[in-house]
């Protein structure tokens, strides 16, 4: 097999190459023998589309990773040094994949990596968000802070993705049962009607030329209808997996209607929180702003953020900087930050500004899940009423028509 790896001569100097070697431990066992300090190893041989639409379905729950966090949180805040804290959660957790990550981050630890470079590792388990606030945390020294507000945020991030699944529970049934139905009939039903209606001359609604036209295609095109589904999932999957498709995927995210109102707080609270522990830990400014485009994992603001940092070292201010992406940034943020930089206080207008945005995150969020069950619940209405009109319409103009 083929690894791709990163590491470290005696020198300090940054190593980047492959090796051949036919386990992990193997290509391991190579670089160090090079006397070379391992800083990630990850396959280079090209994943096939079943693993990829795997990974996909398989990981740690939500839940899971939760309590992971929180325990965690607790450790450390009770001064335990992170390796003991480590093992002890590795000791209680059940759950076998996170179970064998706690491992693995333990035996990285033991070779010489940091923290964020041991769950980095382990991409499949912690996010790249997770990764990067824990890398934010060893710049500042303050990991059982930064593990905190994880947890938190974890939590309230786990509660309001089960309430609004538990809003979508009820609603999902009906949808699926109502497709079921409608599949049944375009595909079923409908095409045995149309003969009778051309025969009678009775003229066809516009819906139901649609449904009986829509019935006769599924029913011979069945198969390549499903393939060509198939193909467009793994294909858009792979797609959004680039560069260039994540950062489509990310101002996606920051445009469509709903989903923009809920994002864009939340992300603006995550950058905030980050800078604001950043600068309370004594970084500066410029490296501070460098941190936190790494610590998000938005391609756009990532983008934004080195631009910002290069401005601030030649002298610009940040309020100026982001006043130049009004799309991404609310008039308040800069004008908060103008604030803060003016008087000095800069790293506790960040925090008000997280809280401000965190809040705002969770009113659009509960205000959303509010309102999903009566919309769909119209929605199902209307498309009911328009199956059966579209059948019903004709049968009533064919029994006229024998008056």
């Amino acid at each position: 097999m083929k690894f791709k790896y990163q590491a470290r001569t005696k020198e300090g100097e940054v190593q980047v190459g492959y090796v051949e070697a036919g386990t992990k431990e193997a290509a391991i066992n190579i670089l160090s023998g090079h006397e070379l300090f391992l800083l990630s190893l990850e396959s280079a041989e090209k994943i096939r589309w079943y693993d990829r639409l795997g990974g996909y379905l398989h990981g740690v729950k939500r839940k899971d990773l939760v309590i992971f966090t929180r325990q965690l949180a607790t450790l450390l805040e009770a001064r335990l040094p992170i390796k003991e804290s480590l093992r002890t959660l590795y000791e209680q957790t059940s759950q076998p994949i996170l179970r064998e990550a706690v491992f693995h981050v333990i035996e990285d630890i033991d070779a010489g990596l940091s923290l964020s470079q041991a769950m980095e590792r382990q991409g499949t388990v912690f996010s790249q968000f997770f990764v990067n606030m824990i890398q934010t945390a060893e710049v500042t020294g303050n990991l059982d802070e930064v593990v905190g507000f994880l947890a938190d945020y974890t939590e309230k991030d786990s509660v309001l993705i089960t309430k609004a699944r538990s809003a979508l529970i009820y609603p999902g049934i009906i949808i699926a049962l109502f497709v079921v139905v409608a599949i049944i009939m375009i595909t079923s039903v409908f095409p045995q009607l149309g003969p009778v209606f051309e025969q009678s001359n009775v003229e066809l609604p516009a819906i139901s030329r649609i449904l009986i036209g829509s019935g006769k295609f599924i029913s011979t095109w069945w198969l390549v209808i499903i393939l060509f589904l198939f193909t467009l999932v793994i294909m858009a999957l792979d797609y959004f997996r680039t560069e260039e498709g994540r950062a489509f995927l990310d101002d996606l995210k920051i445009r469509m209607p709903v989903v923009g109102k809920i994002y864009l707080p939340i992300t603006i609270a995550r950058v905030s929180n980050t800078a604001s522990i950043l600068l309370k830990g004594g970084v500066p400014v410029a490296q501070a702003l460098e941190i936190v485009s790494n610590a998000i994992d938005n391609v756009l603001y990532r983008d934004f953020f080195r631009e910002v940092a290069d401005a601030v070292r030649q002298g610009e201010t940040i309020s100026q900087s982001l006043a130049k992406y009004p799309d991404y940034f609310p008039p308040l943020v800069s004008q908060m930050l103008a604030v803060g930089e003016s008087t000095g206080r800069l790293d506790q207008i960040f925090t008000r500004l997280s809280t401000f945005y965190s809040r705002e995150a969770d009113n659009v969020i509960n205000n959303v899940v509010d309102l999903i069950q009566p919309v769909l619940m119209i929605g199902i209405g209307i498309m009911v009423a328009l199956l059966f009109a579209s059948i019903l319409l004709p049968l009533y103009q064919l029994t006229s028509s024998f008056r």
